[in-house]
């Protein structure tokens, strides 16, 4: 291949895999190689910080510690596992693909690339991770760690911000790695994305590959990898209506079961531009068949997500007479929340109760 004919290949591995048997971090999922454990890892590692993952990794691994104890589990306490982590599609996707391997692979994770990438949520990096690092498999796992320190090593000035892209970082990967130890070849790769060869300023003079880094050697470091598409934010305001019953139960609502957040259960919300807040009273009276309304002003809340943001103006809304709402609401007392998985907006709410 064009990209990797100028590098003395055996030598890149030696200096990448020397580095990181002593250099990495101790994570709980690298204690042993249980396809399991990396499966869950690897899911939760998307788009989430190392430190951020560890010890909802821990806590997942406590509730679910094998396949079979996830396939069974009732999936509103999957999502609270996962509550706070974010993208819950992840955890969803997961728990599908669980399922399956215990009916269809005996509980046992295949190490077969075709069946393993026909699992849901499992893509090409989750599945070349998967087969490396627990099955010592010379599969390629590219993410943005390996785009970015390959684009440096070996100066591929292509848009990694384009799918077809990724096909390039494959198909080098497949000429660099060490067919005696993919799994630490892989996890070094990630690892001197993740440490050293940052996306800003990275630390070349502590790379243990400095020596066939080609963008080092031209001074191009800093404005590689190429990524071009932003992609678009959009914003969303809303009240998001605390309300109380007689009794002290507050009323949570659940999210539909497919799109942004699905399944959660969160306080009621209404967009800002369907009601008007000087109508905000007659909305609930008429939305919950109430009678009297009394409506104070909790602090906001904004939140911010990887292609919108939400800014929800939280109304404490007391209520005299029996709410009704349809099958997909609950009134709960302060307590009984704690049980629900709610969305980080919506946690920031109920901790100013």
């Amino acid at each position: 291949m064009k990209y990797t004919s100028t590098i003395n290949i055996p030598q890149f591995q030696e200096d990448l895999i020397t580095w990181f048997e002593k250099e990495q971090r101790q994570l709980p999922w690298r204690e042993n190689q249980d396809p399991y454990r990396v499966w869950v890892s690897e899911i939760m590692l998307q788009q989430t910080k190392v430190d951020t993952v560890i010890p909802y990794f821990q806590n997942f691994m406590e509730h679910f510690p094998t396949l079979t104890a996830l396939a069974e589990a009732d999936e509103q306490k999957v999502l609270k596992a996962w509550e706070g982590l974010g993208y819950y599609s992840r955890a969803r996707n997961l728990q599908t693909a669980v399922k399956e391997v215990v009916a269809q692979y005996d509980a046992q994770v295949p190490d077969d690339p075709k069946q393993l990438g026909d699992l849901k949520g499992v893509g090409p990096y989750t599945k070349g991770a998967i087969l490396s690092i627990a099955f010592d498999k010379a599969e390629p796992a590219v993410d943005g760690n390996v785009m970015r320190v390959l684009s440096r090593v070996l100066r591929i000035e292509e848009d990694i911000a384009k799918a077809k892209t990724r096909k390039t970082f494959e198909a080098a990967v497949r000429d660099l790695i060490s067919e005696e130890n993919p799994s630490a070849f892989n996890q070094g790769l990630m690892e001197l994305g993740a440490l050293v060869c940052t996306p800003k300023n990275p630390s070349c003079l502590l790379c243990p590959v400095q020596e066939h880094c080609v963008a080092f050697r031209e001074g191009v470091e800093q404005t590689l990898p190429i990524k071009k598409n932003k992609i678009k934010q959009s914003s969303h305001t809303y009240f998001a209506l605390v309300v109380q019953d007689n009794a002290g139960n507050y009323l949570l609502e659940q999210r539909p079961d497919q799109g942004l957040l699905a399944q959660l259960w969160q306080f009621p919300m209404v967009k800002a531009d369907e009601v008007d807040e000087k109508h905000l009273s007659a909305y609930v009276q008429e939305k919950f068949q109430v009678e009297e309304v009394e409506i104070n002003d909790l602090e906001p809340v904004k939140h911010v997500f990887s292609h919108l943001t939400w800014f929800l103006n939280v109304k404490y809304v007391t209520v005299k007479g029996e709410i009704t709402g349809d099958g997909h609401m609950e009134l709960l007392s302060k307590k009984e929340i704690t049980q629900y998985p709610l969305p980080v907006s919506h946690q920031n709410i109920y901790k100013q109760l």
